[in-house]
């Protein structure tokens, strides 16, 4: 008879993280708490049918593989270092200091040394996977603090790999932990060395080859073969293989093939994703929060509060903006993969008892089930605080505009940048609010008018001149500083002309509904220009190429007019 476990545990687990996930959205929750719900309805401390841990626990790993893939191919090795001090000093100390104080915790509530070590190195890494989530479902992924908390825990996961090994080596009786560290690093040195420079050389040639082939299901087969390979060399070499695949996607970060990769890539990645988060919820023990209630949430609050504080403290210090700093240590204040990792090889060591690691697991769990509503009760306080930090006199000597009829940029990533040439093109005269001091810096170097700060912070708005104003154009992804930005900016000034980014058409209608004259949906404009590229490619006349669009915009479907078309 044909062994069905992998089918059966595989279907048991999407069928029942798919009616939870639904609960929990109808509920207004994140589906993080819905995947992390199921398992622990299908684990063996409840009731029921139970899932074999292990198979689902293997798709699990699948899943953070593919998704430490896909975050690689989204950010390029310049993007992964933009942040400079700030990730590569910053992560280490947080680190550092949060081993520290739950060393201390564990050893005053009565662990062993060795356990109180693991106690502290899973509270301090935090979790590539829970921020992907967590930022994705805010459209707050291209933010300046979703790509420094990104950056960040990106360098503890690097970090992750000499950890482990340290950890090994201390609480193993006559471990040589400086030769086990140096054999680590060069190992990691080695593949970086091999996979990047060659990888960015060879692997962009040969995608595009692929592409070529017009094969889009050999594309994706080789994408998730080449993630899977290159998980499997790490682990040759002692590594992590969620770490191999993330050096993978970052070899291939550059190249022109990288969109078409990424998104043939990621209806793969959420699958298994969401068994990852499942297979977290079965190792969890409900009974845990009730026979240890005190000591799990003292846990939570190191990861929560004091991992958190740390964080916001840090990106202070490096000169980011109150709101930055805040949202940032928030969407840092949590635990997962990389956590669960370090705990288990605490477990499989015999350093950390049954009960021990089960606490663990717990409040690294509950740690995910809060991140999406501290990320959203943070936003509005960040926004306050943001406003009580703002001196009135305007920012770094910078005086109040006098000017009248200008164009107020909100955000100077890639698509403010792009907007602000096609002003200067055309000499029309603009201020530009942005959070990054840098860009700022920058900015009034080269005699452009520049304010740091936030869109949603009236007075900042006020100091760039919106009174005075003839449009805003909020050019910035976060979903919520958009709407409130354009609430302030119409109160200030009621005749002002609002344009905003937007990335669905709910959110585009949206917008509208709340004041804003023009709310650009992305993927709509980009399939308008292509029906205008593919309409004039084919002699369509110019003026008929846009009576097609503008019927198609408004959404009443295509002109049937008759075209002209050239034979």
């Amino acid at each position: 008879m044909q062994d069905t476990t992998l089918l059966l545990n595989l279907a048991a687990a999407l069928a029942v993280a798919g009616v939870s996930a639904a609960i929990a959205a109808r509920l207004g929750q994140s589906v993080i708490l819905g995947y992390l719900l199921a398992g622990v309805a299908i684990g063996a401390n409840t009731p029921g049918f139970t899932a074999d841990p292990g198979t689902v626990g293997q798709l699990a790993d699948v899943g953070v593989i593919l998704l430490m893939f896909a975050i690689g191919i989204q950010i390029a090795p310049r993007d992964l270092f933009a942040t400079g001090r700030t990730t590569l000093v910053g992560a280490h100390v947080q680190i550092a200091l949060i081993i520290l104080i739950g060393f201390g915790v564990a050893i005053a509530v009565g662990w062993r040394w060795e356990a109180a070590l693991f106690f502290g190195a899973v509270l301090s890494n935090s979790s590539s996977t829970v921020l992907t989530k967590v930022l994705g479902e805010r459209g707050q992924e291209g933010s300046t603090h979703g790509q420094l908390a990104l950056a960040w825990s990106t360098v503890q996961d690097l970090n992750s790999v000499v950890l482990v090994v340290a950890l090994v080596a201390v609480t193993t009786e006559g471990g040589n932990i400086a030769g086990e560290l140096a054999l680590a690093t060069l190992k990691a040195a080695l593949f970086l060395a091999f996979l990047v420079p060659v990888g960015s050389r060879v692997l962009p040639d040969a995608f595009a080859w692929l592409a070529r082939l017009g094969s889009r299901e050999l594309f994706i087969l080789m994408a998730a073969a080449l993630a899977l390979g290159a998980a499997y060399v790490a682990t040759l070499l002692g590594l992590s293989p969620a770490l191999g695949a993330f050096i993978a996607g970052i070899a291939l970060s550059e190249s022109e093939v990288r969109d078409e990769i990424f998104h043939g890539v990621v209806p793969i990645r959420d699958v298994f994703a969401g068994l990852f988060f499942v297979s977290v919820g079965m190792l969890v023990d409900p009974m845990i929060f009730i026979d240890q209630a005190g000591l799990t949430l003292l846990s939570l609050a190191l990861i929560v509060l004091a991992k958190g504080a740390i964080c916001v403290v840090l990106v202070r210090l490096f000169r980011y903006p109150w709101r930055t700093a805040l949202l940032t240590g928030v969407a840092l204040a949590q635990c997962a993969e990389f956590s669960f990792l370090i705990a288990r090889v605490g477990s499989d060591m015999d350093v950390l008892s049954g009960d021990e690691f089960s606490l663990l697991l717990g409040s690294a769990a509950l740690s995910i089930v809060v991140a999406p509503g501290l990320l959203r009760a943070a936003e509005p306080l960040a926004t306050r605080l943001a406003r009580m930090s703002s001196p009135r006199g305007g920012l770094a000597q910078v005086p109040d505009r006098t000017a009248r009829g200008h164009v107020i940029l909100c955000g100077y990533g890639r698509v403010g940048r792009l907007v602000a040439n096609g002003l200067r093109e055309h000499g029309v005269e603009f201020a530009v609010i942005d959070q990054d001091a840098r860009v700022i810096a920058a900015l009034r170097s080269e005699g452009d008018a520049a304010y740091l700060g936030t869109a949603d912070n009236a007075l900042v708005l006020e100091r760039a001149g919106i009174r005075e104003a003839q449009m805003l154009v909020l050019a910035i992804p976060e979903r919520l500083g958009t709407r409130v930005a354009a609430q302030y900016a119409r109160q200030l000034n009621p005749g002002i002309v609002l344009v905003a980014r937007s990335h669905s058409d709910a959110e585009q209608t949206a917008l509208e509904q709340s004041g804003v004259n023009d709310a650009v949906n992305g993927e709509q404009e980009l399939a308008l220009a292509i029906v205008r590229y593919a309409l004039g490619h084919r002699g369509v006349a110019d003026t008929h190429v846009e009576e097609t669009v503008r019927t198609l915009r408004q959404g009443q479907g295509v002109h049937t007019s008759t075209q002209s078309v050239s034979a």
